[in-house]
């Protein structure tokens, strides 16, 4: 009996869908926070700006990342490594911060972990199923 196949999509398109939802939600709590809420703004607490502003800027990377996958384009996993590249940057930046004193909210460590966690997984996902199948010649 031959092994089973691993499909692409059954991994693809389920990455493609948490990207675009992520990258939604970011735009928009990044956005309540820098643009549209004094509210958000309360609720964030003492929030550090360059990581709202990355974070809020990142969501727009992480919707047309998203849509690249979906359609299968090679240059979406390239993006995907890029996202994951830069949220591990600013997450480091932000313990640089932490460390020389600088107020922060302990929240945002659980949701940097968050998201570097993700965009590591969907740049592994990519990367897999996209980058190195095409380099083969595969799909």
């Amino acid at each position: 009996m031959m092994p089973a196949r691993v499909d692409g999509k059954f991994w693809i398109w389920p990455a493609s869908i948490v990207a675009i939802l992520f990258g939604l939600l970011t735009i928009r709590e990044g956005g309540a926070v820098l643009f549209w809420s004094e509210a958000a703004r309360r609720a964030a607490g003492q929030y550090v700006p360059f990581v709202v502003w990355f974070n809020f800027l990142a969501g727009f990377a992480y919707v047309v990342a998203g849509f690249g996958l979906w359609f299968r384009q090679r240059w979406a996993a390239a993006l995907a490594f890029g996202v994951a590249a830069a949220t591990l940057a600013v997450f480091v930046a932000f313990g640089i911060h932490i460390a020389l004193g600088g107020g922060y909210e302990p929240r945002t460590i659980v949701a940097m972990s968050l998201r570097s966690a993700v965009w590591i997984a969907v740049a592994a996902v990519a990367y897999r199923f996209l980058w190195r199948t095409r380099r083969r010649g595969g799909l």
